[in-house]
């Protein structure tokens, strides 16, 4: 087995490479405005680290957000492209679920991340392996009582200290947390859900209302 991990769902972009064993070579990158132009060179870093090549991978997980819709697309398209080119399976992961799996805390608690005006994607966990709620988009003010008094893991919460006010590592997803977590189910038996993206609003870029329709004449 060789699982090709990434993630593009927050502003880290982020690869792995998995042999069934451990992460054998990995990148992180954070910035929320290159998920293109970061991702592929990323994936380039981490195979020559390996010592491998595309070719070698048997298996993509990618991880399907939440997130804002343009960074997610990239690390989706890219990881059913080399899906196709390699015919081998691509799985999805939620983000939050890798947030979760690395996260160093007994449990229960939040992870959350920046859903950006003023809101954040979350999600609870009664543990690192196990998901309670699904993931929402929410005002932080508007979750407080369903969030009190559990511990935090990820960016967005540190944005918002009064509903979260005790906040754990990691701040940004990894593909290394991703493919372990993958590894690990599929190890199991369990089949993984496809890489499907979990946008949970619509995107920014709308078709205008009541726009002028030109005929010809």
């Amino acid at each position: 087995m060789l699982l090709l991990a990434l993630d593009t769902a927050t502003p880290a972009v982020t690869v792995a490479l998995h042999d069934g064993s451990d992460v054998v070579a990995s990148s992180s990158q954070v910035d929320a405005r290159r998920h293109g132009e970061l991702l592929l060179p990323a994936v380039d870093r981490v195979l020559a680290e390996a010592g491998l090549t595309l070719g070698a991978v048997t298996g993509v997980v990618v991880g399907v957000g939440p997130g804002p819709y343009t960074g997610l697309r990239v690390g989706l398209m890219t990881a059913d492209t080399f899906g196709l080119a390699l015919g081998v399976p691509v799985h999805g992961l939620c983000t939050l679920d890798g947030l979760a799996y690395a996260a160093d805390v007994p449990g229960p608690f939040v992870v959350a991340t920046d859903a950006r005006r003023k809101e954040v994607y979350w999600a609870r966990y009664a543990d690192s392996r196990t998901r309670l709620t699904e993931p929402a988009v929410d005002r932080p003010a508007d979750i407080a009582d369903e969030v009190r008094g559990l511990p935090a893991v990820g960016a967005g919460a540190l944005l918002y200290p009064d509903t979260f006010p005790k906040v754990h590592e990691p701040e940004h997803v990894s593909a290394a947390a991703l493919a372990r977590l993958a590894a690990e189910r599929l190890a199991a038996g369990e089949e993984l859900p496809a890489p499907r993206p979990l946008y949970l609003r619509r995107p920014d870029a709308q078709v205008p209302k009541n726009y002028k329709v030109v005929t010809p004449k």
